[in-house]
């Protein structure tokens, strides 16, 4: 039998021999030809991705170092999504004393990979963006996943979390990556900015997150995986081993203040207008004025966005100092101009503005 591909670079000499002792394992069983293997994708945490060729299919590899990441809360959270009806990577083979996993292959192309950018409200004749079907897309499968949810069966998105994920930006952007140490009057805007913030969030009702519900990690239909009518036209689900349960604002904010890529405020409230209206329909949690009023329900989406955006530009500075991941980094602008939109539209906020102009000065 051929041996697994060379180009694979391997830190650990030992995990690459555990590795190709499991991958030849289980090649006859699922009719894999270790000579195909390549490299796939590689995230922001320690996990890696290959691909490696079947009989007729490709099939997606996961190398998860134990020590390091928690696979198994990405086989519970499938399973959770499975159950959903939700279109998951399958798990088809687990080792798990050496985090290596074979997953069923969603394909190559990711929404994020067909979205047009440019196609926005402001340049185009239609008063329609050509990107809607796609976030329409999208907005099923948040529908889907948040209907599903059930207390404790996920780890709570609590005071404690919330907290210690906003603690990232001053530990990581401000102290690490600015090289700034706050005085006692801005580290107290900081503080009060964040009791804020953890208060409004803390008032939504909770529901299944994913918890980083963007294009980059919705995968298009792939023909080869539809073995039914019902997944015939759904958008395929990654990256979702660190969902909880918490506000049920989080994942639409994710996915309308992405990452990767900016919408003007029509867009985004156009499709956040869209996924209120289905969340209604749908009987998924609301707070009472939400239900009546959309600009309700938008300020908490924006509240909960600017927690993600304060913690996310600690992550980045972590990803670039710690984990030596610089990429991230290039997209801080992208979060900064997020927290000032929303920090300049609600008067509690405006001495959190302040404090960013001076970091960014």
């Amino acid at each position: 039998m051929s041996q697994p591909s060379l180009a694979i670079l391997w830190a650990d000499p030992q995990r690459k021999i555990d590795f190709e002792q499991w991958l030849l394992g289980i090649a006859h069983a699922h009719h894999l030809q270790p000579a195909t293997l390549c490299a796939a994708s590689a995230d922001a945490s320690f996990r890696r991705y290959f691909r490696i060729l079947g009989t007729g299919n490709s099939y997606i590899i996961m190398d998860a170092p134990p020590d390091k990441e928690n696979s198994q809360a990405f086989v519970d959270v499938d399973k959770l999504m499975q159950g959903a009806g939700l279109l998951v990577p399958q798990v088809l083979d687990w080792h798990k004393a050496h985090g290596f996993m074979l997953l069923t292959d969603l394909g190559t192309q990711t929404m994020l990979d067909v979205i047009d950018p440019h196609d926005t409200y402001a340049h185009t004749s239609s008063s329609v963006s050509k990107n809607l079907p796609l976030y329409e897309q999208a907005l099923d499968a948040l529908i889907a996943w948040q209907l599903a949810s059930k207390p404790n069966v996920l780890p709570p998105y609590d005071e404690a979390l919330l907290r210690r994920e906003l603690q990232l930006f001053p530990d990581w952007y401000i102290a690490q990556h600015r090289g700034l140490t706050l005085g006692t009057a801005q580290q107290a805007t900081l503080d009060k900015a964040f009791d804020l913030i953890v208060q409004h969030n803390l008032q939504s009702p909770n529901v299944y997150v994913h918890r980083d519900f963007m294009p980059r990690n919705l995968m298009m239909p792939y023909a080869a995986l539809r073995t039914s009518a019902a997944l015939a036209q759904q958008l395929g689900v990654l990256d979702f081993q660190d969902a909880v349960y918490g506000p049920i604002t989080y994942d639409i904010a994710s996915l309308m203040r992405d990452a990767f890529l900016s919408w003007e405020e029509d867009f985004v409230m156009d499709v956040t207008i869209r996924y209120w209206q289905k969340a209604k329909q749908a009987s998924l949690p609301m707070l009472g004025e939400w239900k009546h009023d959309f600009g309700e329900f938008y300020k908490a989406v924006e509240w909960m966005g600017l927690q993600r955006h304060l913690k996310i530009l600690g992550i980045f500075a972590r990803l670039t100092l710690r984990d030596g991941k610089p990429k991230y980094l290039a997209d801080t602008p992208r979060f900064i101009a997020y927290v000032r939109a929303t920090c300049s539209r609600y008067i509690q906020l405006k001495p959190l503005l302040r404090l960013m102009d001076e970091i960014e000065k």
